[in-house]
């Protein structure tokens, strides 16, 4: 199977998390862009920092690879006008995909009220804009119960909403890939959280994140139904490798 459409190329690190330079990182993220252009993938997910620049390079470049951004990243509790404010200035700078941190911590407290105004009003204006949504729940933060809960959540906003045939562009996305979990547990997509998104997202689609970490398990996941795929070792994974990144 060739996965490289399924795959969102990932580099959300800044400089300190990767213990680099200011130069230094951005060299890494031309990079990425660079072998995202090359390899053919779906998509290349950078900081909206970089969203400008891969703009220029995929356009210099003559390619068809969409330009995703992550908004609120990672904690996703900023408040619904901050998440606005930056997806608009996502928007303005080229980004073709948004993707937004749920307030999750928001759900898990009880405050279900915001959480339906910041989906709606943050697939408003990616939809109004011809842009694809994509809502991360952090899984690792949640319960199964909860899990079930958001992603029918996140569907239920959805559908009351907006037109059917806007369904396929959003998604329910699994992770940042950079939630602290204790004792080294999994803090990205695993399967059994898949299974429970896909059950209950459903129109929508599904993106794993964080740990697809081979050929194998990038089939697997689309096998069970996943449209989207993020990771930061795409090519190793499209050439049918493995790898011990944790994203």
């Amino acid at each position: 199977m060739n996965v490289k459409q399924y795959l969102d190329s990932t580099y959300l690190k800044t400089a300190s998390q990767a213990g680099l330079s200011e130069a230094e990182n951005n060299s890494v993220v031309i990079k990425a862009i660079e072998e995202a252009i090359l390899e053919g993938f779906k998509l290349i997910m950078i900081r909206p920092e970089h969203v400008v620049l891969a703009k220029e390079m995929i356009s210099k470049a003559n390619s068809g690879l969409l330009i995703g951004t992550v908004i609120d990243f990672p904690e996703g509790t900023s408040g619904i006008e901050a998440k606005i404010k930056e997806a608009n200035k996502a928007i303005e700078d080229g980004a073709d995909d948004l993707d937004f941190v749920c307030n999750y911590e928001a759900f898990k407290n009880g405050d279900i009220a915001l959480v339906k105004q910041e989906i709606l009003l943050g697939t408003q204006i990616g939809l109004a804009n011809h842009k694809t949504v994509k809502w991360i729940i952090e899984v690792a933060a949640l319960s199964d119960k909860e899990i079930i809960q958001l992603s029918a959540l996140i569907k239920n906003v959805v559908i009351s909403n907006f037109k059917e045939e806007e369904y396929s562009s959003v998604f329910v996305k699994s992770s940042t890939g950079f939630y602290k979990t204790e004792n080294n547990l999994p803090n990205g997509a695993t399967i059994p959280t898949i299974i429970m998104m896909l059950e209950n997202a459903s129109p929508l689609s599904v993106k794993a994140a964080g740990g697809v970490r081979s050929y194998d398990d990038a089939t697997e996941m689309i096998r069970l139904g996943v449209k989207r795929i993020g990771t930061s070792a795409a090519k190793v994974i499209a050439n049918g490798g493995n790898t011990t990144n944790q994203y």
